[in-house]
């Protein structure tokens, strides 16, 4: 099932990219927000584009940050590569939807990351 969601996820947002490219904006930030699933704090994370920034175990690099050019504060769109430092591998390579976390989202035992918005 898991990767039916992947597939569906990229499809769409790969889709809506070729589609609303000319209709979009890139942003030269993301903020992202964590969640501790163990403690429960949750994180605000900023990140430029080509940054990297670390949260627990985790390096979450930011890639691009799209958002509707119409209308910014309705939806954002960062493509997100997360590696688990602990174990060295990638755990998360993709496109993370504002307004669809559960459509494409980090797989992690102890945190989540979704994207809040695109910033300037």
């Amino acid at each position: 099932m898991k990767w039916f969601a992947a597939m569906l996820a990229l499809t769409l947002s790969t889709g809506a990219l070729a589609q609303d490219q000319a209709e979009t904006q890139r942003a030269g930030a993301a903020m992202l927000r964590g969640l501790d699933k163990v403690s429960g704090r949750v994180t605000d994370l900023p990140v430029q584009v080509g940054e990297a920034i670390r949260y627990g175990r985790l390096e979450i690099r930011l890639g691009e940050c799209r958002y509707p050019a119409a209308d910014p504060s309705s939806d954002a769109y960062a493509q997100l590569t997360i590696i688990d430092l602990r174990q060295n591998t990638q755990v998360f390579a993709g496109w993370m939807l504002a307004s669809a976390p559960a459509l494409s989202a980090l797989d992690d035992a102890r945190y989540d990351v979704w994207v809040i918005s695109c910033q300037s």
